[in-house]
């Protein structure tokens, strides 16, 4: 599905670099010669560190008015910059439709990082439960007692840890990183919606990688989606039928994924090491 069809930057770079030239995004954009991008429902942004892909995303995200949860540079010179994109659609903007960052993602895994910290204060009550429970003296005397009867009786027929996990919830802290990562990004991506991701792969192991490259190829053949995705990960570039925009070249320009500097550098890599495997 293409719910975005383009965007247009502004063309005259000259004049905006007189009045602008020191000013986020200006500065960042004017030696591009980015005049359009053509959207599929895969599109990447690719380059290396400092290329401007998290600029133009973030670019596209304010013009399309998607929602996002994490702050960015939202200067006055960058707003001026997006009043003057221009952005055309094929279909009804879906309300369905989020940018995720690596900060978003960092953020989750903290969240996730406070929840364990409190279970894990929970889970010392419970054990100090258990120990109360199974080396008490306790008698039933009344009906009032019966609950804590039966605390009594499971703590004296079960071991220690069954008791524990049959009282907590199981502990997201078993999850890696990389896991609570790729759960994050499940989680985010619904049906029919414009998803915007930025360098998805941090904190995601090769594995994981082609997992989510699988899931986002299946999110637009078969639930709806478009995609538009920096990274320079060669799992993801080398998603089907994905359309690449190389900004470390000047001017941008598309290419096939095999031909990426850093694919290339990973694939000569192993050529070189081929007889180790």
């Amino acid at each position: 599905m293409i719910y975005l069809s383009c965007i247009i930057f502004p063309g005259d770079y000259k004049k905006m670099d007189v009045k602008f030239g020191s000013s986020y995004p200006y500065n960042v954009l004017s030696s591009f010669g980015l005049k359009k991008i053509d959207f599929e429902p895969i599109t990447i942004l690719y380059g290396n560190n400092g290329s401007g892909k998290s600029t133009v995303l973030n670019i596209i995200a304010e013009k399309a008015k998607i929602k996002r949860d994490s702050v960015y540079n939202k200067s006055g010179c960058f707003l001026d910059y997006v009043s003057m994109c221009e952005i055309n659609s094929q279909n009804e903007m879906p309300e369905n439709s989020s940018i995720i960052t690596s900060d978003d993602v960092f953020d989750f895994m903290l969240d996730v990082r406070n929840i364990n910290k409190g279970i894990g204060v929970k889970r010392e009550d419970v054990c100090k439960e258990y120990l109360d429970a199974k080396y008490s003296d306790f008698q039933l005397k009344s009906i009032a007692d019966y609950e804590r009867l039966k605390k009594v009786t499971e703590a004296q027929r079960k071991t220690q840890t069954k008791f524990v996990k049959s009282r907590l919830m199981g502990s997201l802290k078993e999850l890696s990183n990389g896991e609570t990562a790729y759960g994050y990004f499940i989680e985010k991506i619904g049906e029919n919606g414009i998803y915007i991701l930025d360098e998805p792969e941090n904190s995601l192991s090769p594995k994981r990688q082609m997992e989510l490259k699988s899931f986002i190829e299946d999110s637009v053949r078969f639930f709806g989606c478009q995609f538009i995705i920096s990274t320079h990960s060669p799992f993801l570039l080398a998603m089907r039928d994905a359309k690449i925009y190389d900004l470390d070249e000047r001017p941008v320009t598309t290419k096939q994924w095999t031909k990426l500097e850093n694919v290339r550098i990973y694939r000569d890599f192993f050529m070189e090491n081929d007889s180790a495997f």
